[in-house]
């Protein structure tokens, strides 16, 4: 399976953890985020961080790209206390959006590079790779939510993976 392919599964994976998870599970936290948090944390980073990233690197020569705060994020917006559905819809377009442009960019545009806030030089040719880790952390995390929460949950060994077990690094 080519890297956009899987790029374009996340969506589908936090709509089945969403539709399989008790609703008095949504926004009880274990680890970094609850469920609902992981969800916004997902939309916001993928419009406003890897979004925006990759729209400045087409766009722009050498743009400084900001670093996203998702913990900072999280507490400013609240996004406890906002509906889950939302951030599920939100990220799935968000993320549709995104692999849509990627699949468009050209081979001389996958040079294009800028610097990432607490990264240094990023390509944008590395975009895709970094936010496949960042859902691979993601699913990790959302493992371990549910391995403390519902311990016999079906998805939990279909979550975890080989890839970063933090989501911190983004």
């Amino acid at each position: 399976m080519d890297l956009f392919a899987q790029l374009e599964l996340m969506p589908g994976v936090v709509s089945r953890v969403f539709a399989s998870l008790p609703a008095e599970s949504w926004r009880v936290r274990s680890g970094p985020f609850a469920f609902v948090e992981h969800c916004w944390h997902l939309a916001d980073l993928e419009r406003e961080g890897f979004g925006s990233r990759i729209e400045r690197l087409v766009a722009e020569d050498d743009p400084f790209l900001p670093d996203f705060d998702g913990d900072k994020m999280a507490a400013e917006r609240q996004y406890l206390m906002l509906p889950l559905d939302q951030a599920i819809a939100a990220f799935a377009a968000a993320r549709a959006r995104n692999v849509a442009k990627l699949r468009s960019i050209t081979a001389v545009q996958w040079q294009r590079s800028g610097r990432q806030e607490r990264v240094g030089v990023v390509r944008l040719a590395e975009m895709p790779r970094r936010m496949l880790d960042h859902d691979f952390a993601h699913r990790n995390e959302i493992a371990d939510l549910l391995a403390d929460l519902l311990p016999q949950h079906a998805m939990i060994a279909e979550l975890r993976n080989r890839g970063p077990r933090t989501s911190r690094a983004a």
